[in-house]
């Protein structure tokens, strides 16, 4: 059981590592070709896809097929993938990256209290002190304490408070499909499969009032011959996306749903860690307090497990 769950920590760890590289990728195609939210959210599921569909094809043909009994388990299961999806990019257009990462790490908290009320899985004094301690410390490292950033609509905040919940929800049918047994690159195929066509939906219908999405079906194809955007796509999909939602929901068949959101709240100090080292972007005082909050959170909900592991065995 502890050999299980040291290796639920460890594939969690990694998670946050993989996807941490996720807005570096992200914020080289806005920056460099102004590509709307919800058309890059689009192509993203498109090529994880085709990875996951190609490695799956080559690998092990029997994850390409799901039974029919867990069919509409995966029509749900995408559909939440895509309205986090939209919830975030809608977020991160109103309102910026820096609070919109605050609220979407109010994932945490939704997790715990949905973890303890659909699955018993007690919340108990550490882990909540472990949920206070991510979540200040994401305000810290994402900069949202400058009373500027605060200037923003109702929508954009109610949209990054949807997109935690979302997440957490996310990470509760993920450990669901993990006690279902199913392969987790097939879940990982299926989710993203039919996300994407929730989000091909959202872009191509006339819905002009939702931000970030195509406002032509032109638009789908807005990087055009610009290999280096599209590489950028591909390497973002193949790479930070497969890499960090294949290792996550590895990680869900080890450990509670709570306790693996948890240790991905790290995601934020790895990003500033690779952001300091390739773009040169320097972590101030605060920022440095709110790392050390998000490691201490982790560690601490890492101690508190690992000797809940060992009460049995002391009876």
């Amino acid at each position: 059981m502890q050999d299980s769950s040291r290796r639920g920590y460890l594939l969690a760890i990694i998670s946050a590592f993989f996807l941490a590289w996720t807005s570096i990728f992200i914020r080289y195609l806005v920056i460099n070709f102004g590509i709307p939210a919800l058309v890059l959210a689009f192509w993203r599921n498109f090529f994880v896809v085709v990875v996951v569909a190609g490695g799956l094809l080559i690998f092990n043909r029997k994850a390409l097929i799901i039974p029919k009994t867990q069919l509409r388990f995966f029509v749900w299961f995408g559909a939440m993938l895509a309205l986090f999806n939209s919830f975030w990019t809608t977020s991160v257009a109103l309102i910026g990256a820096a609070v919109a990462t605050v609220l979407v790490y109010s994932s945490g908290a939704f997790t715990a209290v949905l973890d303890a009320l659909i699955n018993k899985e007690p919340i108990g004094l550490i882990k909540g002190i472990a949920v206070v301690l991510c979540l200040g410390g994401c305000v810290l490292v994402s900069g949202a304490l400058d009373a500027d950033i605060w200037a923003v609509n109702a929508l954009g905040i109610v949209a990054g408070i949807l997109s935690g919940f979302m997440y957490a929800v996310y990470t509760l049918m993920g450990r669901s499909a993990a006690q279902r047994k199913i392969n987790i690159w097939t879940t990982l195929l299926y989710t993203f499969f039919i996300a994407g066509v929730f989000l091909l939906v959202l872009n191509v219908l006339p819905l002009g009032f939702v931000p970030g999405s195509a406002q032509k079906p032109a638009d789908m194809l807005w990087l055009g011959r610009a290999w280096r955007g599209w590489l950028a796509m591909f390497l973002l999909s193949a790479g930070p996306t497969v890499m960090g939602f294949g290792s996550y929901n590895r990680a869900l068949h080890h450990l509670p749903s709570s306790i693996v959101n948890l240790i991905v709240t790290s995601e934020p100090v790895f990003t500033t860690v690779i952001a300091f080292v390739l773009l040169g972007e320097q972590m101030n005082p605060i920022q440095l307090v709110g790392s050390a909050l998000i490691l201490t959170g982790v560690v601490l909900v890492r101690l508190n497990h690992r000797n809940g592991l060992r009460v049995p065995a002391q009876v």
